[in-house]
């Protein structure tokens, strides 16, 4: 145990003087080494050909070959409807619709702050979360979403002809990806998990926009087994000149050689975390259902601490039979990393729906409901923001509305 100890506090170590190496994405990569170069005599480096999504496609699979082919950009595509859509019929919406558009990455997911943008346009956060959600009727079907699961869910409620017993099942089992065996029994399990496969990912991945991303690891389907590639084509192609004998040639050798190890560490973190994922998500490589997994989890089997996941992960991109995949797609957005926000969100939305029409709940009421079955320590204030969030009123607003025989969810 002791030595495992002694192990890992080295590999931290060496991580952590490089760290930018493991943050950077593929074309920051070259960079972060090139300006070492510069100020290092005995450090030379090349710039190698990218494998990039155009030449591994024909090597997977001719679904990866389909997503090349578009008629329209992505964001044409977002803006000839953010034009035309009676979902933003003022100045304002439409406004505030570009800024979305302008916080969404090449999958389709947003990544913006929503304050942010309400204080740059001059308007509440609420206006710009309505706004966001209008998204949802939006095409590609689950663009703009925040995450996997609220991804999901936009491309849920962008269907038609699908029942009301069987959306509200597929609802319940996107909210809890995490744990889909409790819902076997469920009469239309077997339908509500094939409507969960037929979900994209990735919105964006039909406008081939994932050409422009090269991706590090490649998930690849071998006489029926799964393989694992990492595509270390791209990384510098580094050559260290010998040292001199004084005090300052050494010093440079040895952050030379350092570069290296720090290069070779990132490729073997990387590939630590391919073979985790691929043994985690199984199913889903085979043509089953993502499962969110946690950072912390993953964090704890490969003795890193979740920071250094969470940096590993950033900008970073796996190619399988099922298109380009961010490695954030993998991992739910958590509250004491076992609850995700969605769904406590969910539950506060139930709780009202329930709750008396003459003594609504107040938010500490709410939090003490949500705790106990959940066993969280979450606090009002939290429940307070998750409910603006939702644009539910206040307890006593919706008394006031209950009083004039309305609703609020």
């Amino acid at each position: 145990m002791k030595l495992k100890q002694k192990n890992v506090n080295k590999l931290s170590t060496k991580l952590i003087n490089f760290l930018p190496f493991l943050k950077a994405g593929v074309d920051e990569l070259y960079e972060e080494v090139e300006n070492i170069s510069k100020e290092n005599p005995f450090l030379e480096v090349k710039n190698r050909k990218f494998i990039t999504f155009g030449n591994l496609k024909n090597a997977i699979t001719d679904k990866i070959e389909a997503l090349s082919v578009s008629k329209k950009t992505f964001f044409e595509e977002l803006t000839e409807q953010i034009e035309t859509s009676n979902l933003f019929p003022t100045s304002i919406s439409k406004k505030i619709a570009w800024k979305i558009v302008e916080n969404i990455n090449s999958q389709g997911y947003f990544e913006g702050d929503e304050e942010e943008i309400a204080k740059e346009i001059g308007c509440k956060k609420e206006k710009v979360s309505s706004v966001r959600e209008r998204f949802m009727y939006l095409n590609p079907a689950g663009v703009g979403a925040k995450d996997l699961k609220e991804c999901f869910l936009f491309q849920l409620y962008n269907m038609e002809h699908l029942d009301e017993k069987l959306f509200s099942l597929v609802k319940k089992m996107v909210l809890n990806l995490e744990r889909l065996e409790e819902f076997t029994q469920e009469k239309d399990y077997k339908e509500a998990l094939n409507v969960i496969k037929n979900f994209k990912i990735n919105p964006a991945e039909e406008f081939g926009v994932v050409e422009e991303i090269i991706p590090e690891i490649i998930i690849y389907k071998e006489d029926g087994d799964l393989k694992i590639k990492i595509n270390d084509e791209f990384y510098p192609e580094i050559s260290i000149k010998e040292s001199g004998d004084d005090k300052y040639s050494k010093e440079k050798f040895k952050e030379a050689r350092s570069v290296v190890d720090a290069l070779e560490m990132r490729k073997a973190t990387l590939k630590k975390i391919a073979l985790m994922i691929v043994e985690l998500q199984y199913d889903f490589f085979k043509g089953g259902v993502i499962k969110p997994m946690k950072i912390k989890d993953l964090a704890d089997e490969l003795d890193f601490a979740s920071s250094t996941i969470s940096r590993a992960i950033s900008n970073k991109y796996l190619l399988c039979d099922r298109g380009i995949i961010s490695l954030k797609s993998f991992f739910s957005t958590a509250l004491d990393e076992e609850i995700s926000a969605n769904q406590i969100k969910e539950e506060i939305k139930e709780i009202i729906k329930k709750e008396s029409k003459t003594k609504p709940l107040s938010d500490d009421k709410i939090c003490a409901i949500v705790n106990d079955k959940y066993n969280l320590n979450l606090v009002r204030r939290t429940i307070t923001k998750y409910r603006e969030a939702l644009r539910i009123p206040s307890s006593r607003e919706r008394k006031k509305i209950y009083n004039l025989g309305g609703e609020v969810v």
